[in-house]
């Protein structure tokens, strides 16, 4: 069974069919740069563009770099504030002329690997972080999402986490990988004390390099994994949500 996944991040929105018996893309996915500012027509405009680019017809799951509630986008941290209140679902339904699912795409990130991933199997707390433009976040209770979850906005030393611990901050600051190690370490003790996971699933396009950071991460009593279907992971996680999984 094929179904295709979108995944809207910061930086690019890229998508592909997906094989849901496998958990794998059906097809080398497709990327477009995501337009700045991102407003929502201009991001809806680059969906269109990478669905338009497989000639897709059917049911397309759709992540979305904050808090999705019933397809309305109710938060904005890394697009433009024009997203808040928005009916996502209607706006890129009507724009790529498909029916459209939509959710957090840490959420979707995380629910691929839950299923097809290093989360497979495993009960207890585990969060799934996904380190990008910010970072996003994923926890689940026995393998049952709590959605919306956004522990990318805990503060940490008076800022949010995100702008201290993210691939961005670790870019735009220049950071070695032990000195953003450091950091990620901080903010995964953090996060520790508060919730007190069995496992952390690190996702996001930095989990491709894991061997450069997560063996200088220490203090830190959870398991701490990279994500297996890498940046992958929100594009299967958004088809499996548009296919009800």
């Amino acid at each position: 069974m094929e179904i295709f996944g979108v995944d809207i991040g910061g930086s690019g929105i890229k998508g592909a069919p997906v094989d849901l018996d496998r958990g794998e893309l059906a097809q080398e996915r497709h990327k477009v740069l995501t337009p700045h500012p991102a407003t929502p027509e201009g991001v809806a405009g680059g969906v269109a563009e990478v669905v338009g680019h497989f000639g897709w017809h059917g049911p397309v799951g759709i992540t979305f770099p904050g808090v999705v509630t019933d397809g309305i986008t109710r938060t904005a941290a890394n697009v433009e504030k024009a997203w808040i209140d928005t009916d996502a679902r209607a706006l890129l339904s009507d724009r790529i002329g498909q029916p459209v699912t939509i959710l957090n795409d840490a959420d979707a990130a995380g629910i691929a690997e839950m299923t097809f991933g290093a989360g497979r199997g495993r009960k207890g707390t585990v969060i799934m972080l996904t380190l990008g433009t910010g970072i996003g976040s994923a926890v689940f209770i026995d393998g049952r999402l709590v959605p919306n979850t956004e522990l990318g906005h805990l503060e940490l030393h008076g800022h949010d986490a995100e702008k201290r611990a993210s691939t961005k901050a670790k870019e735009d600051e220049d950071l070695s990988w032990p000195h953003w190690a450091h950091r990620v370490q901080k903010y995964l003790v953090h996060v520790e004390m508060l919730f007190s996971p069995e496992l952390f699933i690190i996702g996001g396009g930095v989990s491709r390099k894991a061997e450069k950071f997560l063996p200088l991460i220490e203090h830190v009593r959870a398991e701490v994994v990279p994500a297996e279907l890498q940046n992958n992971a929100g594009i299967v996680g958004a088809a499996m949500a548009a296919a009800g999984k």
